[in-house]
């Protein structure tokens, strides 16, 4: 059963657990959005094909909220704010190597992919292929060695998060892609937040959804603290 935070018939925020895919590919493997339509069509005992549009994603390591449109106006509204900037998504992750990092910032890079590898790696302003990523993060907490960041994204590239931090010198705890993963660990990256605008009643609506996994146990306490209040949903 997946974990819905928020449905209504414009709209639907669900959870994506950590190492499922948003969207199906290659691997046939089940994505989120395949469970979701199953859980629509049985709920509400609906025939033939369900809509359901993707607005958003998350990588497959990552957790966190992931929202939705039931209907095609929905998507389309939903995806103007996406590209806008009117829809905010922000992130709590845990960075390796926190002696050295400010207690806040802006990290701006150019993002190149590797088409043979599929990595992201960064690149000279202006590299043919490349695009332009920038962030804004506060640390939260310090311990032993890692701090806990609310990160901001000024822009939504692929595995952005993640390369950006570990160019920087600090990558995420338990990143088996661009840090030092541990195998039975899961990414120190999640959704926590995310504020949109109800695609039919206009009104502003923040959701939170509290990291979970072994890197965030130590700041569970500085994780309620930030999240709390900040939830508006029913």
């Amino acid at each position: 059963m997946p974990e819905i935070i928020y449905e209504d018939n414009h709209l639907l925020v669900a959870v994506k657990p950590p190492n499922q895919l948003t969207q199906g590919d290659a691997t046939g493997d089940e994505a989120l959005l395949d469970e979701l339509k199953g859980y629509i069509k049985v709920k509400y005992n609906k025939p033939g094909e369900v809509y359901l549009g993707l607005v958003h994603r998350l990588d497959r390591p990552v957790g966190g909220l992931v929202a939705f449109a039931r209907t095609s106006k929905s998507a389309s509204r939903l995806s103007e704010q996406l590209r806008s900037h009117a829809m905010h998504r922000d992130y709590l992750a845990v960075v390796e190597n926190a002696d050295t990092l400010a207690d806040e910032g802006t990290l701006q890079d150019w993002l190149l992919k590797d088409d043979a590898s599929g990595n992201i790696r960064t690149a000279r302003a202006g590299t043919p292929g490349s695009q332009e990523a920038k962030l804004h993060f506060t640390v939260l907490d310090r311990k032993a060695g890692t701090a806990l960041v609310h990160v901001v994204l000024e822009t939504g590239r692929k595995h952005q998060i993640r390369v950006q931090f570990a160019s920087s010198g600090h990558p995420l705890r338990y990143d088996m892609r661009y840090g030092q993963g541990e195998r039975g660990q899961n990414i120190a990256l999640w959704g926590a937040m995310l504020t949109l605008a109800h695609p039919t009643q206009k009104h502003s609506m923040t959701f939170i959804s509290h990291p979970r996994g072994e890197a965030y146990k130590p700041y569970a306490e500085t994780i309620d603290r930030f999240l709390s209040g900040k939830g508006d949903q029913p």
